[in-house]
C-alpha cells in the first residue's frame, strides 16, 4: 500500500536504486530480513544517525514500505520524487495531521510505514524516543518492527576507512498494547524505545565480535 499520489513502479525502481546507491562507498550487509512480516500493517521503527540509514533500510526492505521523512526535505526536484516513490514529508515539532491521517490510512491498507523515532539525527543510542511509532500502533493495531543500523558515524579518533562495514540488523517484530490517555502513549513509547536500543546492542556486539 501507498499513499495517494505515489506511482508504483517508480516505488520500486526508487526501492532498486537505493539497494544499489551506497554499496560502492559501503560493504552493507543485512542481517533478519526474513523476519519481516511479508504482509499486514508493520510499524518499523529504526535508530538514525546520517541521512544514510533511511535509503539503505529502504533498499533492503523484500516488501514496500512507506517513511515519514521531516518537511525540509520534501522540496523542489527530490520533494517530488519522494511523494512520487509514496514517502509521506511531516512537520516536526506540530501535530501534522495531514501526514498522520496518510499514515493511518497506508497502515490501514496493509501496509509497512517507517519511523525514526528518536526524531533528529545523533549517536543512534535510541536515548530518546517521540511518541508517534506508539500513537500509530494504538491507532491502527499494527505490529511494530525493530530495526538497527551502524556503521555510516567514523569512530572517534579513527581514520578514513575503504569501503567500512555498514550493518542493518532486523529485530522479531512483537505486537504491542498501548492503553489510553498520555501515561498509556508513555509507557509504549518507552517499550519500543527499550526494545530498540536492545537490538542497537546486540548489532553493536555483533560487529565487535566479527572485527
Amino acid at each position: 500500500m501507498l499513499p495517494d499520489g505515489a506511482w508504483p513502479g517508480l516505488h520500486d525502481f526508487g526501492r532498486w536504486i537505493a539497494r544499489w546507491l551506497y554499496r560502492p562507498v559501503y560493504r552493507i550487509r543485512v542481517h533478519g530480513l526474513s523476519r519481516v512480516p511479508p504482509a499486514g500493517p508493520v510499524v518499523l521503527v529504526a535508530n538514525h544517525s546520517t541521512l544514510i540509514e533511511p535509503p539503505v533500510i529502504f533498499g533492503a526492505l523484500p516488501r514496500r514500505s512507506v517513511f515519514l521523512v521531516k518537511s525540509e526535505l520534501v522540496t523542489g526536484p527530490l520533494g517530488w520524487g519522494l511523494r512520487r516513490i509514496g514517502q509521506l514529508p511531516v512537520r516536526r515539532g506540530e501535530a501534522d495531521r495531514g501526514a498522520l491521517t496518510a499514515a493511518i490510512g497506508v497502515l490501514r491498507a496493509g501496509g509497512l510505514l517507517g519511523v525514526f523515532p528518536e526524531g533528529t539525527r545523533g549517536s543512534g543510542d535510541v536515548e530518546r524516543a517521540e511518541q508517534g511509532a506508539a500513537w500509530l500502533v494504538r491507532a491502527t493495531g499494527a505490529v511494530v518492527l525493530p530495526v538497527a543500523t551502524r556503521g555510516t558515524l567514523r569512530p572517534a579518533g579513527s581514520g578514513r576507512r575503504f569501503r567500512p562495514k555498514l550493518d542493518v540488523l532486523v529485530g522479531e517484530p512483537f505486537s504491542l498494547t498501548v492503553q489510553r490517555g498520555r501515561s498509556g502513549l508513555g509507557e509504549a513509547t518507552e517499550e519500543i524505545r527499550r526494545r530498540l536500543a536492545d537490538l542497537v546492542h546486540q548489532l553493536d556486539e555483533q560487529r565487535a565480535a566479527s572485527i
